[in-house]
């Protein structure tokens, strides 16, 4: 099987497609915990992927965390702000 590409790249603006919750990574915050609304701004730091589902993973810098997200959970900004 191909490697899927990623859609989006390092130090890219995007914004939370849905709201973000915390589905227990953030062992410090409550779990589901509301982390970003739909539409909060982020930036990708880091891509990565998982072999297994052959998807890209990001990890999102929405300023208030760092969370690790999947293409359908983001939104590029430039297209969201059109």
């Amino acid at each position: 099987m191909e490697r899927r590409e990623p859609k989006y790249h390092w130090g890219q603006a995007v914004l939370a497609a849905e709201d973000l919750y915390n589905d227990g990574s953030l062992p410090e915050v409550a779990e589901d915990l509301l982390l970003v609304v739909a539409g909060g701004p982020g930036e990708i730091v880091q891509v990565g992927h998982h072999a297994e589902a052959n998807v890209p993973v990001y990890l999102v810098d929405f300023g208030v965390a760092v969370l690790g997200c999947l293409e359908e959970e983001l939104a590029p900004a430039v297209e969201a702000l059109a």
